[in-house]
């Protein structure tokens, strides 16, 4: 019955949850918790979290093997999207690796930072109306939603803390001809955050990149980068402080 039940899940994915297993396997709840328990026990399988469990293929030892980072963290929660410093470093955006995998959704989660299997998820709760721009990429025979480029940069001008901050953006535009600006554009309205559109037509006025965006009219001044020191000279243009190190800004140039 264990391997029939394993087998079965197997064909379907790397992964399964409690859920799946009680359909595939129409087991009672309590029969199945004692299955689930012993194919845990000979290390068929390991739990990646309450209710969550990788499969482990033959010949492979347990608390050795693991998936793709990508794969587990698109169990962790419902809806979701790898995004953030992650996706700047999936499309080759950014020279750092971060240590964390990062994940946008709109549900709410207990926990918002998670270890699993010696990797750390940070699980970021946005509003429904940020929840946009996802595509799927196959890793490892699953499809994980991964935020498209222009939506990675539109992200990382919201939250530069998920990014290593504003510098890793601007580089990203430096660096990638190919982003599609008018996206960009899109985007940085949609998400309805003033600061976006601010901190986008600032970079790209520094970095001479044609975009066609608008000055935002306002008295108040937001920081370039919300993760630095909240002080220095202020772009009256974007009314933004430009809190950046000027010998970083200038290897850009």
């Amino acid at each position: 019955m264990r391997i029939d039940i394993l087998t079965s899940l197997a064909k379907k994915d790397k992964t399964f949850t409690f859920e799946e297993a009680l359909k595939i396997s129409g087991l009672p709840r309590g029969s199945l918790k004692k299955v689930i328990y012993r194919l845990e026990q000979r290390g068929a399988i390991e739990r990646i979290e309450k209710g969550k469990y990788m499969i482990i293929p033959l010949g492979a030892e347990k608390g050795r093997y693991t998936l793709n980072e990508f794969v587990i963290g698109s169990l962790l929660v419902n809806p979701y999207s790898v995004a953030y410093w992650s996706a700047l470093n999936f499309y080759g955006l950014t020279e750092q690796f971060p240590n964390t995998v990062f994940l946008q959704t709109t549900s709410r989660k207990k926990k918002q930072a998670t270890e699993v299997f010696g990797v750390r998820y940070r699980i970021v709760r946005v509003k429904e109306e940020k929840f946009f721009g996802a595509r799927k990429e196959w890793i490892e025979d699953t499809q994980v939603h991964i935020t498209d480029k222009e939506k990675t940069i539109i992200d990382c001008l919201d939250k530069p803390q998920y990014c290593g901050g504003v510098i890793e953006v601007a580089k990203a535009l430096k660096y990638d001809s190919e982003l599609d600006k008018k996206k960009l554009v899109e985007y940085a309205k949609k998400i309805k955050n003033s600061g976006v559109i601010r901190r986008l037509g600032y970079l790209c006025d520094f970095l001479a990149i044609d975009i066609d965006i608008s000055e935002i009219k306002t008295r108040n001044y937001l920081l370039l980068d919300t993760t630095m020191p909240h002080k220095g000279p202020k772009n009256a243009k974007w009314r933004l402080i430009i809190n950046l190190d000027e010998k970083i800004m200038g290897d850009l140039e």
